[in-house]
C-alpha cells in the first residue's frame, strides 16, 4: 500500500490496497494518519481475530482471521460503518462502544450475541476486548476489538451444570433412582419399580425376584461385557467389594439411555459373596452433554488443524483438493469437491470421493442445482437438500446423472460476486444436522480466505517474477558494461606493464653494460699482453672474473625479484642463523655500526630457503649501513607472530602463525614518497654506481615466493624497520649438522657415462670439456629428440645432464622419456630460468637436482659427483 506499512500478503490487506478510498470519508490512503496505517499493519499480520473501527463514523477494518465471524457480511463490511455492519446487535454493543470512545477499556467474557453468520439466528458466546485507538495527536479516533468465540465451551459447561443439577435433584428427591438387592447364592435379584422400568423388566417380576441375566438383557451389547467385569471385580474377596459402572440401556423402542450403577458386595465369614445391594439412576442428559462437548472440541480441533494446513499451502488448487478430502472423510459422505464459477458456468476442481459416486470433472451449468438453487447461491445462501428427489430445488436430470440423493452446496462470494461453490454429495437420503451445516459453512469461509490469499500470493509472485526478469536483464547489461570496463582496465594495465618492462630493460642494460665492459676490457688486455709475450695477466683475469660474477649475481637478483629463482625450503632455526651471521655482519658493516640482536625465546622454526634468507638479511644490513654514513646501530629481532584475518586480508597473505625477523637501523629513514617506491626494481637513492636498486626487490621476491610477507616502517631522521614474516614450519626438523669445509672433489671414472644435452653450443662444449677433464666418459646432443635417438640406439648412460629450457622438447620432457627407457638413470638439470618445468610455486619438485646457470668448474664437478654418489 503506498505511503504506509500495510502488507498485501493477506486477503484483507490486498483488498484495502486495491480499493479507491478517495470517495470515502477516510480519503486516499496516502492521507491516512501514521497511527491508522501502523495499527492496520499490526492487525493484518496477527493470527487472532481483530476488528478496527476508525474515524467519526467508525469505519470498519478487520484481518483475515476475523472474516469467518462476519459471515455473509464480509462482502460489504470493509469500510462500512460499525453500526451498519452489526445493526441487529447494535443496541447491545453501543454502551460498550461509548465507554471505549470515552477512553476506557472494555473486557467481555462469554457474552451471548446473535451474529447470524449464516443469515439466520444463532446462539453464540464470545469473549472480547475493546481498546481505544489513538490518532497521531494522541486523541481517541476509534476502537480496536480482539475477540474469540467460546460457544462450544459455554454450551458444554451449561449442559454439564444442568445435568449435574438434575442429578442432584434426583438424588435429593429420590426420583429417577432404582434400587436392587441381589441374593448371590440364590441368584435372585429383587428390585423396585424404577429399576425395573430402567432395565425394561416387568415390575411384578422384579418385585418377586429374577435371575440377574434377566436384568442384563437390557444392557447395550457393546457395554455388557464391561458391566459384567465390574461386577466380577466387586465380587473378588481380595477387593473392597465396591461396584461403580456407567453403561447404556437399550429400550424396547431402540432408544438408548445412559445409567450409573453403584453398589457393594457383602461377603460371609469365609469370604464368599452372599448379597449385592445397589442403586441405578439415569445420567443420560449429563452424558449427552459431555459427548456433545467432546464432539464440539473435536470439531473445533478439526477446523483449526485444517486452517493451519491451508495457511501453510500456497497453491489454491491444492488447498481446494485436500480440503474436499478432509470434509468428505470427516462427515462420512460419498463425494466432495469445489467448483469455480464464471457467470452461469462452473468448472469442477478435482476433489474427493469414496468410490460410491462418479468423479465430477469438466464444466457444467450452475443450474444443475435448479434455478431456485442457483439463485440462492448467487445471493450468498447455502442450498441444503436432505432428499433431492423430494424437493424441486435441484435439476432432476442433472441430479440423476450424478447419482446423488442428498447434498449441501455452500456459496463462496467475493465483492458480492459468486466465484466458487463447495459441493457435498451423498448417494443416500441424509438428514443434515444444524451442526453439520454450520461446520460446512465455516469450512467454506476459511477455505475461501485461504484460496484468496493463495491467489493473491500467486499474483504477487508473478509480478515479482516479471520484475526479477527485468532486473536480470539490467544485471546482464551492467555485467556487459563492467566487462567492457574491465577489458579497458586490463589494456591500461598492459600498457603500464610494457612501460615498466621498458624501464626494467633500460636498468638491466645499464648494469650489464658496465659489467661487460669490465669483462671485455680485461679479456682485451689479456689478449694484448699475451700477443707481446707478456704473461702477467692475473689482475686482468681477476677483473674479468669479477665482472662475470657480478653479472651472474645480477641475474640471480632479477630471478628473485621476479620470483623465478628456485627455492629449496627447509626448517630454519632463525635464532641460530642470525647468531651465525652476527660476526660476518659486524665485519661487513664496519666499526661505526653497532650490531645488536634481540632473539625471542621459544622461537618457532621457519620454512624457508636458508641461503636465500641469509642473503636477504645481509642485503637489509648493507642497505642499513648505507643509510647510516656517520655510524649508528643495527638491531635484528626475532619473535613469533600470530596474523589475524583482518591483517592477512590487508597484507594479501594467509592468516596463521609466522616467524618474524625484523631489521632496524638508526639511519636517515625514508620519506613517504620514497617509501612507496622502496620495492620497485632499480629504484635507488644511492649515487650512480653505488647500487643496482634490486636489493629490496630481491628480498620482497624471496619472501613472497616463500609464502610470507614484508612490511617496511620508516621515518625521516629516525630510522627504518623491515619486518619479514616467514611461514612457521610444523613438521619434524632434521638433526642439525655442523657445516664442514668442502673436501676436494673426486673425479670421474671411464665407466661413468654422462649424456650432456644443451642447445647452446658454447655452454655444451664447455660442459663436455670440463666433464672429460674430470675423467668421465661424455656423449652429447643438441636437443631432446637427438638425445632420445642415441638412447634408442642403445647408448649406455649413467647420468643425464640436461638444460631445462630448450626449443621443442623441454629438459623435463626428455628426462621423463629417458627414465622410462633407463629406469636407473641419474638426472641433473641446469638452467638459468625454469619456467615452472621443474619448479612449482617457487619450490623445486621433490627429488629434483638442479645446477643453476652460470656455473663454474667446481660447481659442476661437485654437483655431478653428488648426484652420482646418492
Amino acid at each position: 500500500m503506498p505511503n504506509g506499512p500495510i502488507s498485501i500478503q493477506t486477503v484483507t490487506g490486498a483488498e484495502i490496497a486495491e480499493r479507491d478510498w478517495s470517495t470515502t470519508p477516510l480519503g486516499p490512503i496516502a492521507t491516512w494518519p501514521v497511527s491508522l496505517r501502523t495499527t492496520l499493519a499490526t492487525m493484518l499480520a496477527c493470527p487472532t481475530p481483530m476488528f478496527l473501527a476508525w474515524g467519526p463514523e467508525l469505519r470498519c477494518f478487520y484481518n483475515d482471521a476475523y472474516r469467518p465471524i462476519l459471515g455473509h457480511r464480509v462482502e460489504h463490511a470493509l469500510g462500512e460503518r460499525f453500526d451498519v455492519v452489526w445493526a441487529h446487535i447494535w443496541d447491545e454493543l453501543l454502551p460498550l462502544v461509548e465507554r471505549t470512545l470515552a477512553g476506557g477499556n472494555v473486557v467481555a467474557t462469554d457474552m451471548q450475541l446473535d451474529l447470524r453468520r449464516g443469515g439466520v439466528p444463532e446462539e453464540s458466546w464470545w469473549s472480547f476486548s475493546y481498546s481505544p485507538a489513538f490518532d497521531d495527536d494522541g486523541k481517541v479516533a476509534g476502537l480496536l476489538n480482539v475477540t474469540g468465540e467460546t460457544t462450544a465451551r459455554v454450551v458444554a459447561e451449561r449442559e454439564r451444570a444442568a445435568s449435574d443439577e438434575r442429578l442432584q435433584q434426583a438424588l435429593s428427591a429420590g426420583r429417577n433412582i432404582g434400587s436392587w438387592d441381589w441374593d448371590v447364592v440364590a441368584d435372585t435379584v429383587r428390585a423396585d419399580n424404577r429399576f425395573a422400568l430402567l432395565y425394561g423388566v416387568d415390575p411384578n417380576v422384579a418385585s418377586e425376584g429374577a435371575p440377574i441375566d434377566v436384568f442384563f438383557r437390557g444392557v447395550h451389547p457393546d457395554d455388557l461385557r464391561d458391566a459384567q467385569r465390574s461386577i466380577e471385580r466387586a465380587m473378588d474377596p481380595n477387593g473392597d467389594g465396591t461396584f461403580i459402572a456407567e453403561y447404556r440401556l437399550l429400550g424396547a423402542d431402540g432408544t438408548c439411555r445412559w445409567v450409573s450403577a453403584q453398589g457393594r458386595c457383602v461377603f460371609d465369614d469365609r469370604g464368599r459373596p452372599v448379597r449385592f445391594p445397589g442403586v441405578s439412576y439415569d445420567i443420560d442428559d449429563r452424558k449427552q452433554a459431555e459427548l456433545a462437548a467432546l464432539a464440539a472440541k473435536a470439531e473445533r480441533d478439526f477446523v483449526l488443524a485444517l486452517s493451519a494446513r491451508q495457511r501453510a499451502a500456497t497453491d489454491a488448487e491444492a488447498i481446494l483438493r485436500f480440503t474436499a478430502r478432509a470434509v468428505g472423510e470427516r462427515l462420512g459422505i460419498n463425494r466432495t469437491c469445489f467448483a469455480r464459477v464464471t457467470g452461469l458456468r462452473m468448472r469442477y476442481v478435482p476433489g474427493w470421493n469414496d468410490g460410491t459416486l462418479s468423479v465430477l470433472t469438466g464444466e457444467e451449468s450452475l443450474e444443475r442445482f435448479g434455478r431456485i438453487g442457483a439463485g440462492r447461491l448467487r445471493s450468498g445462501y447455502a442450498v441444503v437438500a436432505p432428499d433431492i428427489r423430494a424437493g424441486s430445488t435441484f435439476d432432476d436430470a442433472a441430479t440423476a446423472s450424478h447419482g446423488a440423493l442428498s447434498g449441501i452446496v455452500v456459496p463462496l462470494l467475493r465483492d458480492g460476486r459468486l466465484e466458487a461453490v463447495l459441493i457435498l454429495d451423498h448417494g443416500e437420503r441424509r438428514q443434515w444436522t444444524p451442526g453439520e451445516v454450520a461446520l460446512v459453512n465455516e469450512i467454506a469461509e476459511i477455505t475461501w480466505v485461504a484460496v484468496q490469499r493463495a491467489d493473491a500470493l500467486a499474483q504477487l509472485e508473478a509480478t515479482v517474477g516479471r520484475q526479477g526478469a527485468q532486473l536480470e536483464r539490467v544485471a546482464t547489461e551492467l555485467h556487459d558494461v563492467a566487462s567492457a570496463r574491465a577489458a579497458a582496465e586490463t589494456q591500461v594495465r598492459q600498457l603500464q606493464k610494457m612501460e615498466a618492462v621498458g624501464q626494467l630493460t633500460g636498468g638491466i642494460a645499464h648494469d650489464f653494460n658496465n659489467m661487460l665492459a669490465v669483462v671485455i676490457g680485461g679479456l682485451d688486455m689479456i689478449d694484448r699482453r699475451l700477443a707481446r709475450g707478456e704473461i702477467d695477466v692475473a689482475r686482468y683475469l681477476e677483473a674479468a672474473r669479477e665482472g662475470a660474477s657480478r653479472a651472474a649475481s645480477l641475474t640471480q637478483r632479477l630471478l628473485a625479484f621476479s620470483r623465478q629463482s628456485p627455492l629449496s625450503p627447509e626448517p630454519v632455526e632463525g635464532n641460530r642463523l642470525i647468531a651465525d651471521l652476527t660476526d660476518l655482519l659486524a665485519r661487513t658493516l664496519g666499526e661505526g655500526i653497532a650490531v645488536e640482536t634481540v632473539l625471542g625465546a621459544g622461537l618457532w622454526r621457519a620454512e624457508a630457503d636458508r641461503g636465500q634468507l641469509e642473503n636477504a638479511i645481509v642485503n637489509l644490513a648493507v642497505n642499513a649501513r648505507d643509510a647510516m654514513p656517520d655510524g649508528g646501530r643495527l638491531t635484528i629481532e626475532t619473535g613469533n607472530a600470530h596474523v589475524g584475518d583482518d591483517y592477512a586480508r590487508e597484507a594479501d597473505m594467509a592468516a596463521g602463525q609466522y616467524v618474524l625477523i625484523a631489521v632496524t637501523d638508526t639511519g636517515t629513514g625514508m620519506t613517504p614518497d620514497v617509501l612507496a617506491k622502496a620495492f620497485d626494481p632499480f629504484f635507488t637513492t644511492k649515487p650512480v654506481g653505488k647500487g643496482t636498486g634490486l636489493g629490496l626487490s630481491q628480498v620482497f621476491g624471496f619472501v613472497r615466493q616463500s609464502r610470507g610477507h614484508v612490511r617496511i616502517y620508516s621515518e625521516p631522521d629516525v630510522g627504518t624497520t623491515v619486518r619479514l614474516y616467514l611461514p612457521r614450519f610444523y613438521g619434524e626438523a632434521p638433526t642439525p649438522r655442523q657445516r664442514a669445509a668442502l673436501p676436494p672433489v673426486r673425479g670421474g671414472e671411464p665407466h661413468e657415462i654422462i649424456l650432456v644435452v644443451e642447445d647452446e653450443a658454447r655452454v655444451r662444449n664447455f660442459s663436455v670439456e670440463v666433464l672429460r677433464d674430470l675423467g668421465y666418459t661424455v656423449v652429447h646432443a643438441d636437443s631432446g629428440p637427438s638425445a632420445l635417438e642415441m638412447l634408442d640406439a642403445g647408448q649406455a648412460v649413467t647420468l643425464l645432464f640436461t638444460d631445462v629450457v630448450m626449443p621443442g622438447m623441454t629438459g623435463r620432457e626428455l628426462a621423463d622419456r629417458a627414465a622410462t627407457m633407463l629406469p636407473h638413470l641419474k638426472i641433473l638439470y641446469t638452467t638459468g630460468y625454469t619456467r615452472n618445468a621443474v619448479v612449482h610455486n617457487g619450490v623445486l619438485d621433490p627429488g629434483t637436482r638442479l645446477l643453476s646457470k652460470p656455473f663454474g668448474v667446481d660447481d659442476l664437478a661437485r654437483k655431478v659427483r653428488d648426484v652420482l654418489d646418492h
